[in-house]
């Protein structure tokens, strides 16, 4: 194992650690807003419903079980992780960074931290897939899955997170509004969409589809036009997604038998 590969496991780990603790830490000493204090700035434009980010337990779980298997020796397949690690680092520190930036109230430091975290996590799944790398066994369920889920999730936060400041700004008011969460909804399902096809990693589809739907729950009564669009884009991903895992040649770059 050479130096780079040490630092790299390194890395991760202590990522990881970064943004399980910054949350746990915030809830013990209850410094600065929650994050639920911090997207209700955005409530009149778009919201989610609070079950939604329950999600987060399972995302850490995951993120977790990745950084303690990509550590074991001879574990995680090397070439994947060469793709990987560190964007995932990356988007690890982010989501650490963002509960320090909203508790902080710093509006416009969650949006470039947000925005960056997701990106990296896409792109380092991106470049997975298009090595087409043959993954098989348990770097498909501990690695690729569970940052897939991270990506899925941030997809959806960085449409809301990117909502809330411009409300918050005055940049998004009463009468724009409406047509603001519509153009957020649709081009967050579109950009989940082409991601989807791109990755083809079930849980980004699922986790995406999951956030989509407590939009809907959220504003199907105060906003019907909205929470229908919610509905449709988590309804659209999920078949997506569907599709993608049952299509010819699914997934194959993650370990699933061609049909």
């Amino acid at each position: 194992m050479n130096d780079r590969t040490v630092g790299r496991k390194i890395a991760i780990i202590a990522a990881v650690t970064f943004a399980i603790m910054v949350p746990a830490l915030q809830a013990l000493t209850g410094w600065g807003q929650s994050a639920a204090e911090f997207s209700s700035d955005g409530n009149q434009t778009l919201r989610a419903a609070g079950y939604a980010f329950s999600i987060w337990g399972v995302i850490y779980a995951g993120l977790a079980l990745y950084a303690v298997f990509q550590a074991l020796p001879g574990r995680a397949e090397p070439h994947l992780m060469a793709a990987v690690a560190w964007p995932s680092a990356v988007a690890s520190l982010g989501c650490g960074l963002w509960i320090i930036a909203s508790a902080a109230d710093l509006d416009w430091a969650t949006v470039v931290v947000i925005l960056i975290s997701a990106g990296a996590v896409i792109w380092g799944l991106i470049v997975a897939r298009s090595r087409d790398l043959g993954l098989v066994g348990l770097s498909r369920y501990l690695v690729v899955w569970p940052l897939g889920l991270l990506a899925g999730w941030l997809t959806v936060a960085s449409a809301v997170n990117i909502l809330t400041v411009f409300t918050a700004k005055g940049i998004i008011g009463p009468t724009t509004a409406l047509a603001s969460a519509l153009v957020g909804v649709g081009v967050t399902t579109l950009i989940a969409a082409v991601v989807a096809e791109r990755i083809k990693v079930p849980t980004y589809g699922l986790a995406v589809a999951w956030g989509l739907a407590a939009v809907g729950v959220a504003e199907w009564a105060p906003k019907p036009m909205v929470g229908g669009a919610g509905y449709l884009g988590a309804g659209v991903i999920l078949i997506l997604t569907l599709w993608l895992a049952f299509r010819r040649k699914p997934f194959s770059a993650y370990g699933v038998a061609d049909r």
